[in-house]
């Protein structure tokens, strides 16, 4: 059984912050990124061809109708980096968004290091908080991971940020929902 601890925006199994540090020379190594093949790279090989359909379906009906570029991704190793630093560099290195609204939006779980984290471009970042971000990974996400269900888990989050992002909700609405300072 997998044992996860939230942070904000973040996943963590509850190993010694130690043992998850990246070592120098994965510093200064550039990772093994994944190819971006898609709206939903499945490295891990978790997600079945339908429910990778079903998602990149949802990823694509963003994108055309509100703009935001929406990609998920499961990656068979961090290559010792930290998650956060991972993401950033494969945002970067993928250039997800509009580069002008920074508006890219990344799902992503490494089953193997038991992580998972939601990347969000700043122009995103008030409707998609780091509040709503844990909120989604501790209700959504983790139950299901924990029981062994990563594909679920995987839907289950994807469903609520693209709510989130189809939201009518201002910006002042959200962040009193997420109950930040305003």
């Amino acid at each position: 059984m997998l044992r996860f601890a939230l942070l904000p925006a973040l996943l963590l199994l509850t190993v010694p912050a130690a043992c998850r540090q990246p070592t120098p020379a994965a510093q200064a190594a550039e990772p093994h990124f994944p190819t971006l093949t898609g709206r939903v790279v499945d490295q891990a090989d978790l997600l079945s061809p339908q429910v990778e359909a079903r998602l990149a379906a949802q990823s694509e009906a963003v994108e055309r109708e509100i703009g935001p570029q929406y990609v998920i991704v499961t990656v068979s190793s961090l290559h010792g980096l930290a998650i956060e630093d991972y993401g950033v560099k494969l945002g970067r290195r993928w250039g997800i968004g509009s580069k002008a609204r920074n508006d890219g939006l990344l799902l992503i779980v490494a089953p193997h290091e038991n992580v998972a984290r939601i990347e969000v471009g700043y122009g995103l970042e008030k409707r998609v908080t780091d509040a709503f971000a844990a909120r989604v990974m501790r209700e959504k996400m983790v139950p299901r991971f924990k029981a062994g269900d990563f594909p679920g888990g995987i839907e289950a989050g994807s469903a609520e940020l693209v709510r989130r992002l189809r939201s009518k909700q201002t910006d002042r609405e959200i962040a009193v929902e997420d109950r930040m300072v305003i």
